[in-house]
Order: structure tokens, then sequence, then C-alpha cells
């Protein structure tokens, strides 16, 4: 793992191995799945033996619950949206532009905003376990579509911020998200093999974690690992790289939830 190598190695290996003959600045994408030891795969396949599918089920228990709203009176998910399944195709467009704030917002903050609005609820904590199952339940209602942004202005600047967060080299290391996840994707870096951090399965099992986490999540790990300051969850820095990064993976089919190592 990214954590365990002296940071020696980790320059020598991304500055000085030349960049592996099939990456291009239009590369086919690849699903993580691809890089993954095949008990991983078998982990992710198997929805008795996925250790987030559980997120799914608690989400649907979320989704029929009434939730105290502020107005006294309860209500639930199911009251508007009807069965999770209505939902289907909708976590594969996220994130999307916002008219209300004039920026872009990803599935997690869709979701706190129906919960402040319409139930009258407080919004959930992000990384929270209740704001994951519910963000695991409308993404698996999407498995297996594409990913596939919808390209407006807004979208489109903010895909560009994220490009440059995504190709800017930061923190101790002073390595960027591209110097390993397109550079290098495909190779070795001692027993694990580089990805192209493609953020379609999300929210994701990880096994260095032992627990669930979003693609906000993972983009911290990532800036800590190579010492860099993260942003903060929800920030305009993520939802900037988040967008990029489901542009750069469109066509991809949403695995939610995930497994990774």
């Amino acid at each position: 793992m990214l954590r365990r190598i002296a940071p020696s190695l980790l320059c020598w290996l991304v500055l000085t191995c030349p960049a592996p003959a099939q990456d291009s600045p239009a590369h086919e994408p690849i699903s993580g799945y691809a890089f993954m030891e095949p008990a991983t795969r078998e982990l992710q396949d198997d929805d008795f033996l996925n250790p987030a599918f559980f997120l799914v089920e608690e989400g649907l228990a979320l989704w029929n619950a009434d939730w105290p709203g502020a107005s006294g009176q309860d209500r639930a998910c199911r009251a508007c949206h009807g069965a999770p399944e209505s939902l289907r195709g909708v976590a594969a467009r996220y994130p999307v532009s916002d008219p209300e704030s004039g920026g872009m917002v990803n599935l997690e903050l869709r979701i706190n905003r129906e919960i402040a609005e319409h139930l009258g609820a407080a919004p959930l904590p992000y990384e929270s376990q209740e704001l994951l199952a519910l963000t695991a339940l409308v993404g698996y209602q999407s498995r297996g579509m594409p990913m596939q942004l919808d390209l407006d202005e807004t979208a489109r600047a903010w895909a560009e911020r994220g490009r440059e967060i995504f190709e800017t080299r930061r923190g101790q290391l002073n390595l960027s998200c591209r110097n390993c996840h397109q550079d290098h994707w495909g190779e070795k870096l001692r027993g694990d093999v580089i990805s192209q951090g493609q953020v379609n399965a999300f929210p994701i099992f990880r096994l260095t974690w032992d627990e669930v986490g979003s693609r906000h999540r993972m983009f911290t790990w990532c800036m800590e690992a190579v010492r860099a300051e993260p942003h903060g969850y929800g920030s305009e820095a993520y939802l900037a790289l988040e967008t990029y990064l489901v542009l750069r993976g469109q066509g991809l089919p949403v695995e939610t939830p995930g497994v990774r190592r």
C-alpha cells in the first residue's frame, strides 16, 4: 500500500519509470475491479459475501422508516419516491450541476438536501453509516448502468477545475493523482497493481480500512498518502475532483457497493 512505501522509493518509481505504452491522455477507462485479486473480486461478486452489502439493507430500512421531522409529522423517503427502484439510473449521472448553489452537488449532498427540505430532519454527517447506507441503496439501483455525466456549462467548468487538482503535484512527496493513476496504471507498486483510480464502485468496503467509505474518504486517504493536507468532505475541491473523475471514467458500469483492497 502507498502508506507502507518509503518516500524515496515512491518518488523514484513515479519520477524515473517510463509511462506504460498502453497509457495515453485518451486511455480507455478500466474499472478498479480489473486490477483486484481473484479473492477480492469474489467478495464483490457475491452479495452474500460482499461486506458492503449490509449497507444496502440498512439503507432500505432507512428508506421505509418515518423520520421525525421538525413539523411534527413523520415522513419516509417512500412517501415521495415509492420503492427505491424508482431511482434507477439516478446515481449513474451524479454529480450534477446545481442551480441553487451555482456549483455541483453529488449524491450524498442531494440525499442530505432531500432529508432537510422534504423530511424536515437534520442532515446526516458525511461518512456517517446512515448516509453511506442511503448512498449505497440509491447507487445499487444503478448497478450495471454506465456512468454518464451531464456536461452542461457548469459541469464543464467544474470538471476542468477537477482536472487541475488531479494533475497538480502536492504534499511532501510532490506527487499528483495523475502520476500514479494515469502515468503508471497497470504497473506494480511492490505487491499491488496500480489502478486507474476510477470511482464507479463507491461506496466501497476497503480491505485496508476494514469498513466502508465514500469517494471523498478515498480522496482524503490519497492526499494523506502523499503527505498533503486533505480537503474537507463535501468541499468544492472534492466536488470538482469527483466531477472530473466521473467524466474521466464515463461509460464504466456502476458497481455499487464495491470492494477494493
